[in-house]
């Protein structure tokens, strides 16, 4: 078993530096406390007499990892899971990996230190061969983002079907040009929904249009840019599927102060069903998530794995989407799908 010297040697730092990372003394740099956190990783060390004591410590604190709080949807689901755990005497701290690969291994080794008793991962950047290995300290549970080779559990929701019944919506409202607007390529979330939106054309008789196709759009900037990227387009879609309601909200907002009515120059639905849906005019249809009953059941199998001292199991939960239909879209009834 690696020592506590082992990890200073190979750091190429004195022990009392490798100590004040382990017990996060406020007065080490940055680049010293990833030298040493490498060096943890590369031997395996945990900061403990032993590996089997360390386990049996609870700090009745959960971790949870998410890409921006300013987003909506993470934030109502960050109060829905705060409320969650204070009923269950835990406490919740957040970790904002801001889509960072690096970021997110680094606040795993929270997990590997024994700081927090299980992690919660509403987001994932790096392939599940790099995390698979902090499931030997804990419980890890996947809320929202979900992977096909992840041996733990993930409450998930049917992405394709969203994606699917907002572009059948926008399909039944007459447009035969639809624009796609998503967030990253790395997320399954988005991978799903593309999957969701071509299977609607595919059933139309319609075709993907790539020239209409928007990438790494996240927030109400983005969907500002996205507008004015559509709107220079020579053969311009009649409606847009967006991922977030954020991003929606700003492509309604840029395209009124352009003088363009929607939706009938451009329909837009969005995704998450937030507030902002029904403060913007025209109000914004969207495809509702269930994010408190996620939340709520992400915590009960989060304090059931760390009661139990069971971590590594694939279980598979999912809840169902809506498709909430206001004036973006025209208001028409979506048929039964």
């Amino acid at each position: 078993m690696s020592t506590i010297e082992d990890v200073a040697r190979l750091a190429g730092l004195s022990r009392t530096t490798v100590s004040r990372v382990i017990n996060n003394h406020p007065y080490v740099s940055d680049s010293k406390k990833k030298v040493v956190l490498e060096a943890m990783d590369e031997l395996g060390y945990v900061p403990n007499s032993s590996a089997r004591s360390l386990r049996n410590q609870k700090t009745e604190i959960i971790a949870v990892f998410i890409p921006r709080v300013l987003n909506p949807f993470f934030s109502q689901f960050i109060e829905s899971l705060e409320m969650a755990s204070s009923a269950r005497n835990y406490q919740l701290i957040v970790c904002q990996t801001q889509y960072s690969k690096s970021k997110e291994l680094t606040y795993l080794n929270l997990l590997k230190t024994k700081q927090v008793d299980g992690v919660i991962l509403a987001s994932l950047e790096n392939d599940w061969s790099k995390i698979e290995p902090f499931t030997d300290y804990g419980p890890i549970v996947l809320c929202n983002e979900f992977e096909e080779d992840a041996s733990v559990p993930m409450i998930r929701l049917d992405q394709t079907f969203g994606g699917y019944i907002a572009t059948k919506h926008l399909i039944e409202q007459g447009h035969t040009h639809i624009g796609y607007c998503c967030g990253g390529h790395r997320s399954n979330v988005a991978k799903e929904r593309e999957r969701g939106f071509r299977q609607a054309l595919m059933e139309a008789g319609l075709t993907f249009d790539e020239n209409a196709a928007f990438r790494n759009a996240f927030n109400i900037e983005d969907g500002k840019r996205v507008f004015h990227e559509l709107a220079a387009l020579e053969n311009r879609p009649s409606a847009l599927f967006t991922g977030a309601d954020e991003v929606a909200a700003g492509v309604i907002s840029e395209a009124k102060k352009n003088g363009w009515s929607i939706p009938s120059d451009l329909a837009v639905v969005g995704f998450d069903n937030q507030a902002i849906t029904e403060l913007l005019d025209p109000m914004i249809t969207t495809v509702q998530q269930p994010v408190c009953e996620m939340a709520q059941k992400a915590m009960d199998i989060m304090i059931e794995k760390i009661n139990r001292k069971s971590y590594a199991a694939r279980e598979v939960y999912q809840f169902p989407l809506k498709l909430i239909i206001r004036d973006s879209t025209g208001g028409k009834k979506l048929a039964n799908v």
